[in-house]
């Protein structure tokens, strides 16, 4: 819906980029804060009631955040560990000298959080309208350099000077040597529980105002999580702790009712993990691509699928089918040309036998990414993990999806009994 802000004429001439296929983050970001501050200078913003309701709902998290990117954009973009020592620690008298001098700022931040929030929940309500649930990603982990690791410092594993004593990680394994060294703060699971879990009760109802669904990454961190001492350079001393269990999901279910989440229990499992899961009943993830490997039988093989489960093709994480299958060992295409029946297949066309499979299995739920709708390579491929500059840019041009496409998708979702079917009229 439009505000009435800006003129089409001024959004067109900001440089986003002219790649249609590829978003282009650097021009963005150093293109969008000039014309925010246009739409915000002409707002009169403080006299709109609605944003001052949403300011007093969304106060438990707006303050500090709308704060905290102010004080940042002060300090040049510097780390909150960087600044001077009194906002750093957020003594009184400093938070209340810099609440005044930064006001405007403050409510610039807080501005661009109601626009968003109101825009979203125009499209979130478009498409529950049309029968479409929206799932959304929460990170188990949050950044270092962000503001509740500087407002909440109680909340994670910091000693006297707010520097954390461990981080989150992987240990070393088959894919890395020296395993993942994530870097974000660990919590203290112990002060959590104390406080009944207030900021996680918080954090996952105000996802469920943004999404249907709440796949929960990273599942096995509330079983052990992985803790490296901070300052390593590798993830290789690290060990394993116990984190909350079913204790954190119990408080969940207390204060917010039957959750609809998808938990990411991808990779190795440990038996207190599935324990977990299956106390939880949440769904898990199976994804075909881990399944063809000729040398052993594996749990993301269909035939061994539970219904609660959640098929995918493949995740943001992994190559498309077709880039994917261009590359795996000859065995691994005869094993999946036998267990899909479809020896002689073109392969120009391979990504919709795993479609076809992953709509057919017995999962209650199947997510097809649109590149391999599309039957695209590795071109299209949203994320490297452990990598950094060239993730997450792919964007579907608007003329990629044909009617013929189209009526193949509804053909198979029909076939497969992935929408009801109405029954003609008599």
């Amino acid at each position: 819906m439009g505000e009435g802000l800006l003129t089409k004429e001024e959004c067109e001439s900001c440089d986003f980029g002219d790649n249609v296929n590829y978003i282009d983050y650097e021009k963005i970001y150093f293109a969008r804060f000039d014309i925010l501050r246009k739409a915000y200078e002409r707002s009169n913003i403080r006299e709109n009631q609605e944003f001052v309701q949403f300011k007093e709902e969304n106060s438990f998290w707006l303050d500090d955040y709308a704060l905290y990117m102010a004080v940042k954009n002060k300090f040049d973009g510097r780390a909150w560990t960087e600044w001077d020592m009194d906002i750093r620690m957020r003594e009184p008298k400093a938070m209340r000298a810099y609440k005044e001098e930064l006001k405007d700022e403050i409510t610039f931040y807080e501005f661009q959080q109601y626009m968003f929030k109101k825009q979203w929940m125009n499209l979130k309500n478009y498409a529950n309208e049309r029968g479409i649930k929206i799932i959304g990603d929460i990170p188990i982990y949050v950044a270092f350099d962000g503001a509740d690791a500087w407002a909440n410092p109680k909340l994670f594993q910091f000693d006297e000077n707010c520097q954390p004593v461990a981080v989150a990680g992987c240990p070393p394994d088959a894919f890395s040597e020296t395993g993942q060294l994530w870097g974000n703060p660990l919590y203290d699971w112990e002060y959590h529980k104390r406080t009944g879990y207030k900021w996680w009760v918080q954090r996952v109802s105000y996802c469920f105002q943004l999404y249907d669904v709440v796949r929960i990454d990273h599942f096995r961190g509330f079983d052990e999580y992985y803790s490296i001492p901070f300052g390593e350079d590798t993830a290789v001393n690290g060990k394993w702790m116990p984190g909350p269990g079913y204790d954190l999901f119990k408080k969940l279910n207390s204060k917010l009712g039957d959750m609809d989440i998808i938990a990411e229990d991808l990779g190795f499992l440990t038996d207190t993990v599935l324990e977990l899961l299956e106390k939880c009943g949440y769904p898990g993830m199976k994804i075909l691509q881990f399944a063809f490997d000729s040398r052993e039988d594996s749990d993301y093989l269909p035939h061994n699928y539970p219904k609660n489960c959640i098929v995918y093709t493949g995740t943001h994480d992994n190559d498309t089918v077709r880039g994917w299958y261009d590359v795996i060992p000859d065995a691994d295409k005869e094993f999946a040309a036998e267990y899909m029946n479809n020896h002689g297949a073109e392969e120009e066309q391979i990504h919709w036998d795993f479609i076809r499979l992953a709509m057919a299995s017995v999962a209650d739920t199947c997510i097809i990414p649109l590149q391999d709708y599309l039957g695209l390579g590795s071109e299209a491929r949203i994320n490297i993990p452990s990598t950094l500059g060239c993730n997450w840019k792919w964007r579907m041009n608007k003329d990629d999806i044909t009617d013929e496409i189209v009526e193949k998708i509804k053909h198979l979702t029909k076939l497969y009994a992935r929408i009801p079917v109405k029954k003609e009229e008599e």
